[in-house]
């Protein structure tokens, strides 16, 4: 198992930028394991934002490409979602995963963060 923690959520105007982070410890970082950020809002199912592997290839939801990038320190143990031009939309709880099988489909994620807060306001 992975343990993950985030931080770095917030609230923020729309338009501005926000950086989360995820620290993640235990069986960490093997050359298999992906990375990935999803998001919750109360009444929805969590979904899919990003992800990315060990060799840096990425994937994103349609509605955050060209405004979020993801990527990792591996040397750190760490995996960060930058968030630009930031719209109320994106209001939710994010969630760090972790996919052991090194797998970026996210239905692979089986290791999860307790989630940190992002508020855009208009």
């Amino acid at each position: 198992q992975v343990q993950l923690l985030e931080s770095g959520g917030g609230l923020v105007q729309a338009g501005g930028s926000l950086t989360l982070s995820c620290a993640a410890s235990g069986r960490t970082f093997s050359r298999y394991v992906a990375m990935g950020w999803f998001r919750q809002t109360p009444g929805k199912e969590r979904e899919f934002v990003a992800a990315i592997s060990w060799t840096g290839g990425y994937t994103y939801r349609d509605s955050v490409k060209g405004r979020f990038i993801i990527y990792r320190d591996n040397a750190k143990n760490t995996v960060h979602l930058q968030m630009n031009s930031l719209k109320p939309e994106d209001t939710a709880v994010y969630y760090c995963a972790a996919s052991v099988s090194g797998s970026r489909d996210e239905r692979a994620f089986d290791s999860w963060g307790q989630g940190t807060q992002v508020t855009v306001s208009s």
